[in-house]
């Protein structure tokens, strides 16, 4: 059978070394299993930062624009949900949930003896064409048509009062701290109050306060 197997689907197959573990457990399901799961669980984490970060168009994050893959919002007309992001974690749900079942199977084999292997079969078998299938999609459909917003992320990093931090060198934490409390305070910003009190030039403000330097 081991022979026909391979021969049929050119997958090297062996004999178990050991006829009892292989019949008493199953380990390497259980291993594969947790990994397609922190597979889950990593893709899990990347399509939400993108959902969230193409949240909007305006009362979002709004700092990515998602290919609109739809017609729109069933109940907000022009709205462009995040679907493919949406059905990818879907999927990792699933495969979050057929891990743990596998697992649960794992253990459950008795003595020299493991009558779960059906239900492990299909979780696993199923979780490799989900995460196959899902990914394809999330990059065909999602990834490689992702847009910055150039503009609108520009604009967030004007405002943000982290800005603040590089004047500290320049002029004193106390001062910089100050000038912070006051743009938060009038809803200004940072380079509008620090032109008018900071003591610093025109250029040298452009350098302090340029966000690349920042960035590193």
């Amino acid at each position: 059978m081991i022979l026909e197997l391979a021969r049929r689907t050119g997958v090297p197959f062996v004999e178990a070394k050991n006829h009892f573990e292989a019949q008493a457990s199953r380990d390497g399901v259980c291993f594969l299993s947790g990994a397609l799961r922190a597979y889950a669980v990593a893709l899990t984490k990347i399509a939400n930062d993108i959902r969230w970060l193409g949240s909007g168009p305006r009362c979002g994050l709004g700092e990515l624009r998602l290919p609109a893959v739809q017609p729109g919002s069933s109940i907000m007309p022009g709205k462009v949900n995040p679907v493919i992001a949406e059905s990818l974690l879907m999927v990792c749900a699933q495969v979050v949930g057929y891990d743990a079942t596998i697992a649960w199977c794992c253990a459950a084999g008795n003595f020299e003896l493991n009558v779960m292997m059906p239900v492990m079969a299909w979780d696993l078998l199923d979780a490799i064409e989900l995460l196959a299938a899902g990914s394809a999609n999330f990059a065909a459909k999602l990834v490689d048509g992702i847009e910055a917003d150039r503009e609108r992320a520009a604009g967030f990093i004007e405002q943000s009062l982290a800005m603040g931090t590089a004047l500290a060198p320049e002029i004193g934490y106390d001062r910089a701290a100050d000038l912070v409390k006051e743009a938060y305070a009038t809803g200004r910003t940072i380079r509008d109050v620090a032109r008018e009190k900071s003591g610093l030039g025109d250029d040298r403000l452009a350098a302090v306060l340029d966000p690349a330097t920042q960035a590193g």
